[in-house]
């Protein structure tokens, strides 16, 4: 028995959809982690301007490049969630169709979502 052809190329763009949404999730965390491990660093380098007396617009500049990395960490995480988010909707809406039953982009998002949310 054949299934009727729209039901295929549905079930492709939903997998479509998936791999799009996990590799935009996987992205995003790692680029909202550079973000955060950027200013770790940078505040210790401020911390040790201070403390050393370093030069005023050094500190200064060392400092407007910290804000930024906060900036940054901020919205790589507001993008982070809508993505998550995203992808969560999608799961959900798939996650009953007995054509996604054990689909692999289907385990991949799963186990994505899992990963990006802890």
């Amino acid at each position: 028995m054949s299934t009727p052809k729209g039901v295929d190329s549905d079930k492709l763009a939903v997998q479509r959809q998936l791999k799009i949404k996990v590799g935009a999730a996987k992205r995003l965390l790692k680029e909202h982690n550079l973000y955060r491990n950027e200013a770790k660093d940078q505040e210790t380098k401020v911390e040790r301007m201070v403390a050393e007396n370093g030069d005023e617009w050094d500190i200064k500049n060392a400092t407007r490049i910290l804000d930024e990395s906060r900036r940054m960490i901020k919205d790589s995480g507001d993008r982070l969630e809508k993505v998550i988010q995203e992808l969560k909707t999608l799961i959900d809406s798939v996650k009953s169709r007995p054509e996604f039953s054990e689909n692999k982009e289907l385990l991949d998002a799963e186990k994505e979502l899992t990963e990006a949310t802890v």
